[in-house]
């Protein structure tokens, strides 16, 4: 779970929630350089939940894809067998992690990614704007990555060990903010590559917009230049 000033919207109840849940779920918080209260209110938690909880304390913010990465490296150095990264807003909410942990272990993938489809009886709360930004952005991400994908941007997604996973954190990610569309990219091509009905997307239940996204306009306008720059480099083999 990569954090960055997150001590306004973190739900410590809930984590404490995921983590004495019989799924056996060790959560690695990553203090991505934070100026508030974050750290303190992490290191509160490990020491409440100590053996289910660790915090992985970054001193200088160096954003968000290397945050993931390196909680994913430190993860699969740990000996896990199945991987993955949420939100700390947890925008996703407990029980939906939960449950895909669980559609991991039934589905029997390799990859299985959390995706924000507004179907009758599901609870996808977006902002409508930012609703149809994303189908855009989505369908040019899916041409990029030659992938049938509906959402390439929400923040849940789990990974089993393999090897394809492990060559694609070797080395930091092109992109800040776009690193969810890099990974896949990595892991989908190479000598390594994992195989598309290897790779499942599970629509979510419930999805809320929480107010607070660190992600600006200006970061908007760049994450469409990472886009191209992605899509080329993967064109040319160096994905």
């Amino acid at each position: 779970m990569p954090c960055y000033n997150e001590a306004r919207r973190l739900d410590l109840k809930a984590l404490v929630k995921l983590v004495d849940s019989a799924c056996g779920v060790w959560l690695l918080a990553v203090n991505d350089g934070s100026t508030d209260t974050t750290l303190e209110l992490l290191q509160r938690l490990e020491r409440d939940r100590p053996g289910r909880v660790t915090v992985m304390d970054m001193a200088i913010n160096q954003g968000k894809a290397e945050a993931v990465r390196r909680g994913l490296s430190r993860a699969l150095a740990s000996g896990c067998e199945t991987v993955g990264f949420f939100d700390a807003d947890l925008s996703t909410p407990v029980e939906e992690i939960l449950r895909l942990l669980a559609c991991m272990r039934e589905y029997r993938c390799d990859i299985l990614l959390g995706s924000r489809v507004r179907l009758l009886g599901r609870q996808i709360g977006r902002v409508t704007s930012r609703h149809y930004l994303g189908r855009v952005f989505a369908t040019a991400a899916s041409l990029t990555l030659n992938l049938p994908v509906y959402d390439t941007q929400c923040g849940a997604k789990f990974f089993r060990r393999t090897p394809a996973l492990e060559e694609a954190l070797a080395r930091p990610f092109l992109s800040r903010w776009l690193f969810d569309v890099e990974l896949l990219s990595r892991v989908t091509r190479g000598r390594h590559a994992i195989p598309i009905d290897r790779i499942q997307e599970e629509p979510l239940l419930v999805w809320r917009d929480v107010p607070g996204s660190k992600l600006t306009h200006r970061a908007k306008v760049r994450a469409g230049v990472d886009l191209a720059r992605i899509a080329w480099r993967s064109r040319v083999g160096r994905s």
